[in-house]
């Protein structure tokens, strides 16, 4: 099957949608899950498992994991996956304590998104320094092998169901990724996760409105629309100005096919959920923000 086809399978799915799979937790949800992110492209099983979640929170795991396979496409998509990065200095190179070396890794990440859930974890690590800068690498550890130990955090106000670990790496045998930790990894995430994240969104929306009768004809074409877009801007180049502009439009399009959402038209218990779940859709919005200022900055028309 061709990637259009599949594209055209999926959204055949999402229009005729399957019951959503019950809240049994992430681990449970994620054993549904993983055949589908084992056998599509990731831009694909980011919309299917959107639309197989009955809530913003499965919705947000599957398109997370989907970014991570398309990050790394070598990995073994079946397996789920963390990514370690945030220490008590922020994220930012030069705030990294973390260290590589002899084949293991120490150190403490503060905030790693579904550590708990996960069997791999994909921990940002000095390994030296080149030219008064600090050489960085992504090393691959197994979540629950020695020298790992997870503290879990308090489940934030809206999607308790992901969880959050502060992680502390002692000695963990690990395996280095190949390429630079910063550039080729961590840097460029933010924008890979925004268009996973954001097509499992759509997934969700067209699938849920599609059984609650809650988006007119009008939207729900809208919100494929958009979900073709992003599936060719998640294939895109995540470091080029123009991916990120794109991607700014088709967030911001989103935004406004959601608020067309019949809130009426939902379930008692999908209502309250939504209306707790909807600020993570403000998550690293002033970064977003940034990431567009800054994209436009090298194509401005001289005058």
């Amino acid at each position: 099957m061709t990637d259009h086809d599949a594209l055209g399978a999926t959204f055949a799915a999402l229009l005729a949608p399957a019951p959503p799979w019950p809240d049994e937790g992430v681990s449970a949800w994620w054993a549904r899950a993983a055949p589908i992110a084992a056998t599509r492209a990731p831009h694909l099983a980011a919309l299917a498992l959107g639309g197989r979640a009955d809530r913003l929170g499965y919705a947000f795991a599957g398109g997370y994991v989907a970014a991570l396979n398309a990050l790394v496409p070598a990995r073994d998509r079946a397996r789920t996956a963390a990514l370690c990065a945030t220490e008590a200095g922020g994220v930012h190179p030069r705030a990294i304590e973390a260290r590589y070396v002899g084949g293991v890794v120490h150190g403490d990440k503060t905030f790693v998104t579904l550590a708990d859930a996960a069997d791999e974890l994909y921990v940002l690590a000095r390994e030296g320094e080149r030219d008064g800068r600090p050489r960085l690498a992504l090393v691959v550890v197994d979540a629950r092998g020695p020298g790992v130990t997870l503290r879990p955090l308090p489940p934030a106000p809206f999607v308790p169901e992901i969880g959050h670990a502060a992680v502390r790496l002692d000695g963990a045998p690990a395996a280095r990724l190949p390429g630079d930790g910063w550039d080729d990894y961590v840097r460029p995430f933010r924008t890979v996760e925004d268009a996973h994240v954001h097509l499992a969104l759509l997934g969700w929306l067209i699938a849920s409105a599609r059984r609650w009768g809650a988006l007119a004809e009008p939207a729900l074409e809208e919100a494929l629309a958009l979900a073709a877009g992003l599936s060719a801007i998640a294939r895109e180049d995540p470091s080029a100005p123009t991916t990120h502009l794109a991607l700014a439009g088709a967030i911001g399009a989103s935004a406004r096919v959601l608020a067309a959402l019949d809130e009426d038209a939902m379930p008692a218990d999908d209502r309250a959920r939504w209306r707790r779940d909807r600020p993570l859709l403000s998550v690293a919005s002033k970064a977003r923000a940034a990431r567009r200022a800054k994209a436009w900055e090298p194509l401005q028309i001289p005058t």
